[in-house]
């Protein structure tokens, strides 16, 4: 699956950035060209400026709304990043048509941040621009939700996050959630934080995008998950994930004949490993019995992808995901690793979706009372010194 990537506000173009890196990994390692498109677009000079994969021109780091800005942010006012958007949005629209690759593209991927202005007011915009504007092609979008203190000590970022969310789910054909506090290492300084973060975001699109891309014929899977595939399994809000198995060092012929029986037993049980893994490590925590849609795939040697590893994986997604309609396939790439990718969609609930609505509407209805109680003792203040000489 080829995207056009377009990254909103500082988290959303970091974000992008790692989509720039990810395609040029792609190039060398597979062959394939899957984000031949990757745009940032921020109302912040300094941060487009800091930006290291994507292609540093006018069309590819676009600058909203400078007159008013003057190239400093929106200071997380997502309504007036939303206007900035409105007013700006087409530049992202001309800079993509500008790009030769485009229409070789499946689908869109608009990356923000929901905690910030720019890309929390901007997410909405722009999916629904798209969609007006490229009425056949999906508009996905991949939203970062915020860390855990920003949700609980700065009340306008549950706020931002909440309308943020709301409004891009309306228009968008499905919503990537992205938890940034289930990828935290509090050891770890804030810049590794960060760029470890958006790394990890990233990583599980990328056997998803090279599997119906590569056309080397070693990298061609017997059943594989191209763009129809996906296209058909995205829906509403979504979760990915990818789990690890690693496969055993190299060994003597003779230790191979030695231990040929017990490693058969356990060849099917690195998918289910793999499995687990991926699970305990989504975008974000879910129930998977609440999904309608599920797809994965199943990457590593050829050698070792066998019909029982894909039929363990297959019965265990079934059993934790009843209701969902699954797809799924195998792609041959890692070489020393069993890697499984899975993404559950058209989830019916997410506990953290509804805990930042639910703050954030008690935000609203605070926030209306402190400022008529502000606005109503800055009046008797003015009423007190009414009599005064003005110098």
């Amino acid at each position: 699956m080829k995207l056009a990537v377009i990254g909103l506000g500082q988290c959303g173009c970091r974000v992008a950035d790692h989509f720039a890196r990810l395609n040029l990994k792609a190039q060398s390692e597979r062959k394939a060209t899957i984000a031949p498109i990757v745009i940032a677009a921020n109302t912040d000079q300094a941060d487009l400026s800091g930006l290291r994969f994507i292609k540093n021109d006018y069309s590819h780091r676009v600058l909203m709304g400078l007159r008013q800005t003057l190239g400093h942010g929106v200071g997380k006012i997502n309504e007036l990043g939303a206007q900035l958007a409105r007013e700006d949005g087409d530049k992202i629209l001309d800079a993509l048509k500008s790009e030769k690759r485009f229409y070789e593209t499946h689908a869109f991927l608009v990356v923000g941040g929901t905690a910030g202005g720019t890309g929390s007011g901007s997410l909405p915009v722009i999916v629904k621009m798209l969609k007006e504007r490229y009425v056949n092609k999906p508009v996905y979008a991949l939203a970062v939700l915020p860390f855990e203190h920003e949700q609980y000590s700065e009340a306008r970022s549950v706020y931002n996050s909440a309308t943020s969310l709301k409004s891009t789910f309306e228009v968008a054909d499905a919503v990537f959630l992205a938890d940034n506090q289930r990828y935290v290492k509090k050891d770890s300084s804030i810049a590794n934080n960060m760029e470890k973060i958006n790394r990890i975001i990233t990583e599980p699109f990328f056997d998803m995008m090279c599997a119906g891309e590569v056309t080397k014929r070693k990298y061609v899977g017997a059943r594989t998950v191209d763009a129809g595939d996906l296209i058909a399994s995205f829906e509403g809000w979504t979760t990915i994930g990818i789990g690890r198995a690693e496969l055993p060092a190299f060994r003597f012929p003779w230790e191979i004949v030695k231990s040929k029986f017990n490693d058969k037993a356990i060849e099917s049980f690195r998918g289910s490993q793999a499995l687990d893994a991926a699970i305990s490590d989504m975008s974000i925590a879910v129930n998977a019995r609440d999904a309608a849609k599920a797809i994965y795939i199943m990457s590593g040697p050829a050698k070792e992808m066998n019909m029982d590893m894909v039929k363990a994986v297959s019965d265990s997604i079934a059993e934790i995901a009843p209701n969902a309609l699954i797809r799924g396939g195998d792609f041959p790439g890692e070489k020393h690793f069993i890697d499984l990718t899975l993404i559950l969609s058209q989830l019916s609930v997410v506990p953290r979706i509804a805990e930042i609505y639910e703050q954030a509407t008690r935000y609203a209805e605070q926030h209306q009372g402190q400022l008529q109680e502000t606005h109503s003792k800055i009046q008797q203040l003015s009423e007190i010194g009414r009599e005064l000489p003005l110098l």
